[in-house]
């Protein structure tokens, strides 16, 4: 795990700038703290930060180069399936002076050249530079594990890690983009390829992309595919070939020379992985496994801890623990849209923060039980909407019962009863519901979701055919997981120097869960039901009884108490986006509603606010609008050069 960073100028004639590279790594040492490195070549400059997991010489130093120093590539990631790679580039000639997993990049480069994502397994970022071709090679993994940023501007096309690293060239434009705010007003996130940066773009999962000649072009190079028939085997073998390959999965990411530990929240997922891991050590004859726990103090005093430590018991980890307290989340908050780059409003953020900083101190790499839900139908919002795909037949009613409701959760079921799948379901995430954004914009707005369902309409058109809930895990595990749950997961794992690696989201485990019928995903009103009965031999009942459990945060109740007066003031102050954007009258309903109870608007609430420092921190320019909700129309930052898109291949 490290961080990268890097330009090409478009005049190739025009030497690199070595000091700007140099900024550009620097601002992410929190990515990579065991040393840096920096190629520089004509109009090329690639920069490295090392977080060293594997071959921990000089000899996996990077940018890395092939034998003739026409290659060079830096590198973000793990790739699980190097040593079977090496062997084969061995077998046709090629020389290794490593160990490590990044010299299977150079020459399979050299080897397979654009195809070179496809072979992989893992989690990766990377930049490869052609010296002979004059060409510069960006890749993202299938599922977005790692984040990949880039602009194209007028002198040169950067890319990084980290937004901030492009922010290093003073030319790249540091402008809010309308667009992506009404997304993350909808979504509490940006969905790629936008950011809220005009003009920076997140090259999106399963994609590659080329600049030569002037010209970029991003390819996608995989997706999920889907057999004609579910697999028809009964659920006992089912469940038995599950636990193999979550097994299989587990396994591959243990590969490490540095110490490795578990997330460890008590509830299936992450129990999942737990239980795999000390299976394996205990075949290896290696020693035990350390997990971490994040919690509060319930009001009571009492902590949330017991099932993470009841679970930790009763497999035999070596278990540590977290407490957060609304001090340690009002302080982290700045540090917080720092490291994010962009807002992403999602509460869980802060106690992963303080949960990877707590781990650092015991090991470099955790394995954690994300994207179990995405794959096999874990959340209950897939049953509520397969629900609502039953009651399509009574839209007429429903539209005509509407205007009588002015309870929000109430016109929200009615709302979704008229619609069709593709605009009813928008994801896992909502900040404000299309009622909700319509008190921001003084009740101008009508469809104010309109630009989100345009955006997900893309996704939803590549499902056609699918059943509905196939169709909602494919459009989850595209936008939702890697645009909020996985840049979450790396940002703040990795401002704490941490590896985080993901089991569930192996793509040969999605592959083959694709494939299985959607009563072993959802059944009887039970998500992952297939899941539970493959654990149910090797965990504790509480684990693999029906209900969602994970590092939850008790915001709704810090905002009415400890916190509200932080939030208050700092959506009322006199410079407050939010204020002077949407107006006071707008956002004094929103506190009080949810001070005295009227609904809760904790993720309004917090929406507003991260974005509100997010402008603070970056100084964000054009953010201001005037205070009744009618849009003052500014000049738009220029839209970077499209980049010309192809399909899968």
């Amino acid at each position: 795990m490290c961080g990268i960073s890097g330009f090409l100028n478009r005049d190739s004639n025009r030497p690199a700038d070595g000091a700007l590279v140099r900024r550009m790594t620097d601002v992410i040492v929190h990515r990579g703290p065991d040393g840096d490195g920096h190629f520089v070549e004509g109009p090329i400059a690639l920069g490295h930060r090392r977080l060293s997991i594997i071959d921990l010489s000089q000899n996996g130093a990077q940018p890395m180069q092939n034998e003739d120093g026409k290659v060079t590539v830096t590198f973000n990631g793990e790739i699980y399936n190097y040593l079977s790679l090496r062997e084969e580039l061995l077998a046709k000639g090629h020389v290794f002076r490593s160990r490590c997993d990044t010299e299977v990049l150079v020459h399979g480069y050299e080897e397979w050249g654009a195809s070179l994502p496809e072979r992989l397994v893992g989690m990766f970022a990377f930049a490869i530079w052609d010296s002979r071709n004059q060409r510069l090679f960006l890749a993202r993994d299938r599922l977005g594990k790692k984040p990949l940023y880039y602009h194209l501007g007028k002198d040169r096309l950067l890319f990084g890690s980290e937004v901030k690293s492009l922010l290093c060239d003073p030319d790249v434009p540091r402008e809010l983009d309308d667009e992506a705010l009404d997304l993350y007003l909808s979504a509490r996130y940006v969905p790629a390829p936008l950011t809220m940066f005009a003009g920076i773009q997140k090259l999106l999962p399963a994609s590659c992309a080329v600049y030569e000649k002037g010209e970029l072009r991003v390819r996608r190079y995989w997706k999920c595919e889907y057999p004609d028939q579910p697999d028809s085997r009964s659920s006992d073998e089912l469940a038995r070939e599950l636990w193999s390959r979550v097994k299989d999965a587990t396994e591959a990411r243990l590969m490490s020379d540095v110490p490795v530990g578990v997330f460890l929240s008590g509830g299936l997922d992450s129990s999942c992985i737990a239980a795999q891991m000390l299976d394996l050590r205990k075949e290896r004859g290696e020693g035990g496994v350390k997990s971490f726990s994040v919690g509060y103090r319930t009001e009571d005093g009492s902590s949330e801890l017991d099932q993470a430590r009841f679970v930790a018991k009763a497999l035999g980890t070596e278990h540590r623990e977290v407490l957060v307290t609304s001090d340690d989340f009002l302080r982290f908050l700045p540090d917080l849209v720092w490291h994010m780059d962009e807002p992403v409003a999602d509460a869980a953020c802060v106690p992963l923060y303080y949960l990877s900083k707590r781990a650092r101190e015991e090991v470099v790499v955790v394995l954690s039980g994300e994207g179990a839900d995405e794959v096999l139908a874990g959340y209950p919002i897939y049953r509520t909407m397969l629900f609502m795909e039953d009651l399509r037949a009574a839209a007429p009613l429903a539209a005509a019962l509407l205007p009588r409701f002015r309870d929000p959760k109430t016109r929200k079921y009615l709302r979704w009863a008229t619609l069709p799948l593709e605009q009813r379901y928008r994801g896992v995430s909502v900040a404000f519901t299309d009622d909700e954004k319509s008190i921001l914009t003084n009740g101008h707005a009508h469809m104010v979701s309109e630009r989100l369902v345009h955006r997900l309409s893309r996704e939803w058109a590549e499902t056609q055919g699918l059943p509905p809930l196939e169709r909602m895990l494919e459009l989850d595990r595209r936008v939702w997981l890697p645009d909020d749950l996985l840049v979450k997961a790396d940002k703040m794992t990795m401002a704490a120097s941490l590896e985080l690696r993901v089991p569930f989201l192996d793509h040969r485990l999605i592959e083959w869960c694709a494939g299985l019928p959607a009563r072993v995903k959802l059944r009887g009103g039970t998500g992952k039901w297939l899941l539970r009965e493959a654990a149910r031999a090797r965990l504790p009942a509480c684990c693999t009884a029906p209900g969602k459990r994970g590092f939850t945060v008790p915001l709704s109740n810090w905002f009415r108490t400890t916190l509200h007066g932080a939030v208050r003031d700092a959506l009322l102050s006199s410079d407050s986006f939010a204020r002077s954007r949407f107006g006071e009258k707008a956002v004094r309903r929103l506190l009080d509603d949810h001070l005295l109870g009227r609904t809760d608007r904790k993720e309004e609430l917090y929406s507003l606010w991260v974005l509100d420092l997010w402008r603070r921190r970056f100084r964000i320019d054009g953010a201001a609008e005037v205070a009744s909700g009618a849009r003052v129309e500014r000049p738009q930052a220029a839209r970077p050069p499209a980049a010309r898109v192809s399909p899968p291949a």
